[in-house]
């Protein structure tokens, strides 16, 4: 009989980045700050984990990141300015962000990749699950990926990561499964992991994408984790070890998400972003899909 495991509660966010990609955009811009449509990016992520019922936030953050902070804060200038004005509407959207969840910060002091910044987590943690959220990765709310790793969890207990089928040639740019079937459709059981290998020797094409549930015995294993690939910290390698080793906090599963995913740390699918959400808006869409058309016909 499968066992029921702790309730999550907590959500990790990682975003200590520099952003480098979007440079000069991100010289004194946290790339999460970087608006999609109206709402910054970090937002939306933030959104997707209280939907799941992750209210108790976390927040990974370095150098020049005091706008995140200043985000989800509240803003009594300029909320005082909206109501003087009467301007209801931008004033409960303002004060959405600050009303969202309960947010916390800590600092990753130096960048030493993923697997570091979940293990700075590890105080406010402590020896719960949790999940773990990427600020590049956007997955659409129609499409619950967050709440269905976390019923996976409860389910088998261990770790959850979120894996996407890509192309074979672009296999090299993930981390990667290697998996066995289960008999639900969607879900995998996770045999081994590899840092962004080479498409030859890829065990599959099932990709690593931004969304992971953890178990607190990852902490235990980031300890002891060499740097691996790029000489930084990888959290692949520390779900790698657990894989293969279910007595140290395995097992590790895989949900397969063929829904609505954003991937906003490269610029072209930032903007591709940006045009699918604005034109699914009831407030923008209409109009910009009439200019999109026409531009598209006439100018291209």
């Amino acid at each position: 009989m499968t066992q029921s495991h702790p309730r999550i509660s907590k959500a990790v966010i990682p975003a200590a980045g520099l952003g480098t990609r979007f440079l000069p955009a991100t010289k004194a811009t946290p790339k999460e700050m970087l608006p999609v449509v109206d709402k910054p990016a970090i937002q939306y992520v933030v959104e997707e984990a209280v939907s799941a019922g992750l209210d108790d936030v976390l927040m990974v953050t370095g150098r020049n990141k005091r706008p995140l902070e200043d985000h989800f804060d509240r803003n009594y200038e300029l909320e005082s300015a909206l109501q003087k004005k009467g301007d209801a509407g931008r004033l409960a959207k303002v004060q959405e962000s600050s009303d969202l969840a309960t947010m916390h910060y800590v600092r990753q002091g130096d960048p030493k990749g993923l697997g570091h910044a979940v293990l700075c987590a590890a105080p406010h943690v402590g020896q719960e699950p949790f999940a773990v959220l990427l600020g590049d990765d956007l997955i659409d709310p129609r499409d619950p990926l967050l709440q269905r790793m976390i019923d996976v969890q409860e389910l088998y207990g261990g770790s959850v990561v979120a894996l996407m089928e890509v192309d074979p040639e672009q296999i090299h740019l993930y981390g990667c499964a290697e998996v066995e079937t289960t008999p639900d459709s969607d879900v995998v059981k996770v045999s081994g992991l590899v840092e962004k290998p080479d498409p030859t020797d890829a065990p599959s094409n099932y990709a690593i994408i931004g969304r992971y549930v953890l178990d607190p015995s990852v902490f235990d294993v980031l300890r002891e984790t060499e740097p691996g690939r790029g000489g930084e910290i990888q959290l692949t390698d520390a779900l790698q070890l657990l894989a293969q080793d279910e007595k140290a906090g395995g097992p590790v599963h895989g949900v397969v998400f063929k829904g609505r995913r954003y991937d906003t740390g490269d610029r072209g699918d930032y903007l591709r972003a940006i045009v699918r959400l604005a034109c699914e808006r009831e407030d923008l869409g209409p109009d910009f899909r009439s200019w999109l058309r026409s531009y598209v016909t006439e100018e291209m």
